[in-house]
């Protein structure tokens, strides 16, 4: 059996998020009303559900949501063996001129943003798109680089990295399993 390795436990990831959500009031001090928050299904969502409520507790700032459904914009739809399930982007708001703050659980190979932004643009035109993950793990195929990141966590290409969040998995959190297939 492969041992799991804690790395965030529930008071960890509501302490970053607390520390993201002052690192991006703080940046968007004088634009606070362009902001929009935009989820990347599953955990994603929770997680920007999340900092909206930090965004109101810090600071009394209603932060609209968005959730992205990234299925149809994967590169990898045709390799799929699978029958891929669509879930509903609900993004209820124009992205015009706003500064979207995209968000998701673990950044990896950067193939998921890039499959989020095709999707965030058939939705409008951003002032901006910043990228704010939970965990960035490296080992990017792309060239893309969070703004805002809750931890970085080396591991290996095998590694998997597992995020546990209460409104999905009943409790938090962040671990590593050394040598299962990555996330």
């Amino acid at each position: 059996m492969t041992a799991e390795t804690m790395i965030m436990d529930e008071r960890g990831i509501q302490m970053v998020l607390a520390r993201m959500a002052y690192e991006i009031l703080e940046r968007h001090r004088h634009h606070e009303k362009d902001l929009v928050l935009v989820g990347i299904r599953t955990r994603g969502v929770f997680l920007a559900q999340r900092l909206q409520r930090e965004f109101q507790r810090l600071a009394g700032l209603e932060v609209p949501l968005g959730v992205l459904d990234i299925t149809l914009y994967r590169d990898d739809l045709s390799q799929a063996t699978h029958h891929p399930v669509l879930e509903k982007t609900e993004i209820p708001f124009s992205l015009d001129g706003k500064v979207v703050i995209l968000v998701d659980d673990v950044l990896y190979t950067g193939r998921t943003v890039r499959a989020a932004m095709d999707g965030l643009m058939d939705f409008g035109r951003p002032k901006a798109i910043r990228l704010l993950v939970l965990i960035d793990r490296g080992h990017r195929e792309l060239p893309i680089m969070p703004d805002y990141v809750g931890r970085h966590v080396p591991s290996t290409p095998a590694d998997k990295v597992k995020v546990r969040l209460r409104e999905g998995d009943g409790y938090d959190a962040v671990t590593v399993v050394a040598g299962g297939r990555g996330e």
